[in-house]
């Protein structure tokens, strides 16, 4: 499959402590039978929002980031196409 991954710079650095529990970033799982786990440009440069979409599917989804460790770095997605690739 072949996933456009955008990030949208929400122009400001975080204001939080990043969570200890993941230092080397999070995979993020929306959830579904059939889903799809797409790579995301790690770490991210500052507070924004990585939007995902599935170009065989047009599936479209969005994850939040803040430039800390714990940011994303992969996310499964729920797939219209057929099993997990």
């Amino acid at each position: 499959m072949t996933h456009k991954v955008e990030w949208i710079d929400g122009g400001r650095e975080p204001r939080c402590e990043p969570n200890p529990n993941f230092p080397e970033g999070r995979d993020i799982r929306i959830g579904a039978d059939t889903s799809c786990i797409v790579a995301l440009p790690y770490p991210a440069k500052r507070c924004g929002v990585y939007i995902i979409t599935c170009e065989a599917c047009g599936v479209k989804t969005g994850v939040t980031t803040a430039g800390r460790p714990d940011d994303p770095r992969s996310v499964e997605i729920p797939c219209e196409r057929g099993p997990r690739q």
